[in-house]
């Protein structure tokens, strides 16, 4: 009864991480969320934090605002089936697939971006983080800082997202990658190999694998 007991607070102790988590990612703000589930910001805020136990009356609106199941919300343990279920996020033409559904941590997405995206005006980003990307299928242009790169089906890439950076399709062809991220600026160890051109400081690489 005691390791039963310890398993549900190991797993209540994970809601709160991935109920930002899963905001951040919809870009949502509390208010929004409030308004969505009938849910007070103090409350919500409360539970983000970990300071407020999760009930049932509280995740089942927050599982329907987010797209959710129960499970993937409290990050259930596995049944005994090895399959992923996750659904996908699109967001400015975007598409977002979450590979990994754990809190914290290093975050494992399928990317696909719309053909033609790459011919819009650049709007470089930054935040917290470190990122790690490699191209499945397609074209992907790389905005990163003052470089503007193209890289090809099989190369990588790796940088500090603080350093202002962008995506999209460098064609007429849609492009998919993967991308490891870490919010709290982990790095993926990944052997690459390191252009000489590259500014020090910058932690940017591409990699073609044979």
């Amino acid at each position: 009864m005691a390791g039963m007991e310890d398993d549900l607070d190991r797993a209540l102790a994970q809601v709160g991480p991935r109920l930002r988590e899963l905001r951040r990612e919809r870009e949502t703000t509390l208010a929004d969320l409030s308004a969505a589930t009938g849910v007070s910001v103090s409350t919500l805020s409360r539970l983000e934090s970990g300071a407020r136990r999760p009930t049932l009356e509280l995740l089942l609106p927050l599982a329907k605002a987010y797209g959710v199941t129960l499970d993937e919300l409290v990050d259930a343990p596995p049944t005994g089936d090895p399959r992923v279920h996750l659904r996908p996020v699109t967001r400015n033409g975007m598409t977002m697939l979450p590979l990994t559904r754990r809190a914290g941590g290093i975050q494992a997405y399928k990317l696909v971006l719309p053909a033609g995206s790459g011919k819009r005006e650049p709007d470089p980003q930054r935040h917290e983080g470190y990122e790690w990307l490699y191209v499945l299928n397609g074209r992907l242009r790389l905005v990163l800082g003052d470089r503007d790169l193209v890289l090809m089906p099989g190369e990588a890439a790796e940088f500090d997202t603080r350093v202002p950076h962008w995506f999209g399709a460098a064609d007429d062809e849609p492009v998919e990658f993967l991308s490891l991220f870490g919010t709290q600026g982990e790095r993926a160890h990944l052997r690459a190999r390191t252009r000489p051109q590259d500014p020090p400081g910058r932690s940017a690489s591409r990699s073609r694998q044979s």
